[in-house]
């Protein structure tokens, strides 16, 4: 067969392993390696049903793509699966050529997968859209992509599925999932926010009014959108955290007005806040409008406060635990550390009896900076009387990238007299690793897993043998969120070294005993607890 000049228009986009040309929904011609990309010949291709060579789940999403495969427009690139045994991903573009006949070239490539595996109804979960839009972004911006969030509605969606018997309603799931994908970068980058409102990160090369009558025609229901560009240049990637917290506030607050908003209004309300919530919070942090509260940590050796953890608590009331992730989000969680760290010493150097021991929280964020070791030299060289009662907890809320560094700081900071502790071990995928590559002195447990102990279910044997691992590596545990008695009985007899948590006493202002004593402490571990020491 002849290559004529507008089937050139097709190996002139095709920057790819394998141009296949389609018409009627059959491969005509297939050029290139179609044995390493498909594992099958060209002539093995040539007459095949196009959809059939893909997994049943992406089978949809490909349908979707030749629905919506306008002239001279381009559908892609998405990473689909092939049928057959084995796991083979290719990456796939479309665009109809310029002629009456209806054929459309598809270029492809081998490729590696853009996420966990969809079903044909499914899209991302909110966790792996934030995850899969950073990996994109930043590939993005190294082969200068531009990328821009569409904030999609179908109108009246919810109540047309009401009125479906449940195999229509699951096939316009599946309709609805597949037109947002076909539309979304690497056919991954797209989620639901609600029953009738969808995000889609996808790549700026099509006026959105195209894209808004695809999916109209592809879901039968009227679709409107707002665009967010995301911009390449330096700030790109504070900006997609910006957007990551606005689609959280969306999410909160953008649905509940009534009547509703559009999705523009909601959408631009939910950035302006984010912003300013994020300004505020530099402000709160750089002029140092925060407290600190202190909770006892208690020895179940002694029953008595063996330390206090220092709690951060800003003055507008908001959750610590929110704000502390904004401000790792908006690089603002150094110098927030380096402020506390600096208070917490000199309440150290002023407790003339040096009785007084303080654990504070730094993330994994901070770990990896020398500028922190260095501060903190510096502070414990000014303040001497706090050496050797100042502990650091790494924080699981931001992953550690590069643990060998993380592991020369922690050592640098042991080597000040200080001890370091995991904290919240379990609650973050990456525990396990952290405890084999980092030298830590304390680990503490997640209080999910403490608190089921008393059912003696899957959690309870977990903290066992977390407790028989680190006694192995000679590294004491904390368990956090002891409430109850029968909890704290558990975990003394499972050998954890320390219990934090309200059976002790919540956090305030001032560092005081615990309120649950001596009572419950039997001889032995009287004895045991004697010799109880940071050393």
């Amino acid at each position: 067969m002849s290559l004529d000049p507008r089937r050139l228009l097709g190996l002139a986009f095709a920057s790819a392993d394998l141009l296949v040309e389609l018409q009627g929904g059959k491969v005509r011609l297939a050029l290139g390696a179609a044995q390493k990309v498909m594992g099958k010949s060209e002539s093995a291709l040539t007459g095949k049903a196009w959809v059939d060579l893909f997994h049943p789940d992406d089978k949809p999403l490909m349908e979707a793509m030749l629905g919506c495969a306008d002239d001279g427009v381009r559908r892609g690139p998405v990473v689909l699966r092939l049928a057959g045994a084995g796991e083979r991903n290719v990456r796939v573009v479309l665009r109809a050529l310029p002629d009456n006949e209806g054929r459309v070239s598809a270029a492809l490539t081998a490729a590696q997968p853009a996420g966990p595996p969809l079903s044909a109804s499914s899209l991302q979960p909110r966790e792996s859209f934030d995850d899969i839009a950073q990996g994109l972004f930043e590939a993005a911006r190294v082969t200068g992509i531009e990328l821009e969030l569409a904030m999609v509605e179908f109108s009246g969606l919810a109540n047309m599925r009401q009125g479906l018997s449940p195999a229509d309603a699951a096939a316009l799931d599946v309709r609805v999932a597949s037109a947002l994908r076909a539309e979304a970068h690497a056919g991954a980058a797209a989620t639901k926010l609600s029953d009738d409102r969808f995000a889609v990160l996808r790549q700026r090369d099509d006026r959105p009014e195209n894209m808004i009558k695809r999916l109209t025609r592809m879901v039968s229901a009227e679709a409107s959108a707002h665009l967010v560009p995301l911009e390449s240049g330096g700030g790109s990637a504070r900006a997609l955290r910006a957007l990551r917290y606005a689609l959280d506030d969306f999410l909160r607050e953008g649905l509940k007005d009534t009547p509703p908003m559009s999705l523009s209004e909601a959408m631009n309300r939910s950035v302006k806040r984010t912003l300013a919530r994020a300004g505020a919070l530099g402000v709160a942090v750089s002029q140092r409008r925060f407290n600190l509260a202190y909770q006892p940590v208690v020895s179940l050796a002694t029953g008595l406060a063996h330390h206090h953890e220092v709690l951060v608590r800003f003055e507008d009331g908001g959750s610590p635990f929110a704000l502390i992730r904004m401000a790792e989000e908006f690089d603002l969680i150094e110098e927030l550390d380096h402020s506390i760290v600096e208070q917490v010493v000199k309440k150290l150097a002023n407790d003339h009896e040096r009785k007084l021991k303080l654990a504070v929280n730094i993330s994994g964020q901070t770990i990896g900076n020398e500028s922190f070791i260095d501060h903190v030299s510096r502070l414990l060289s000014r303040y001497d009387g706090a050496k050797g009662r100042l502990i650091f907890e790494i924080t699981e809320t931001r992953a550690i990238d590069n643990l060998t560094l993380a592991n020369q700081h922690i050592q640098s900071l042991r080597a000040l007299g200080s001890l370091v502790c995991l904290d919240d071990f379990g609650a973050g995928s990456s525990s396990f690793a952290y405890l084999q590559q980092l030298s830590l002195d304390i680990v503490k447990i997640d209080g999910r897993y403490v608190r089921e102990l008393a059912d003696n279910g899957r959690d309870g044997a977990l903290v066992r043998r977390l407790v028989e691992l680190c006694r192995d590596l000679k590294v004491r545990t904390v368990a956090e969120m002891v409430e109850t008695a029968e909890v704290e009985e558990i975990v003394r007899n499972v050998g954890v070294d320390f219990a934090q948590g309200w059976l002790y006493g919540k956090p305030s202002d001032k560092p005081s005993p615990a309120l649950r004593t001596t009572a419950t402490v039997t001889p032995l571990a009287r004895r045991a607890g004697a010799s109880d020491s940071w050393g």
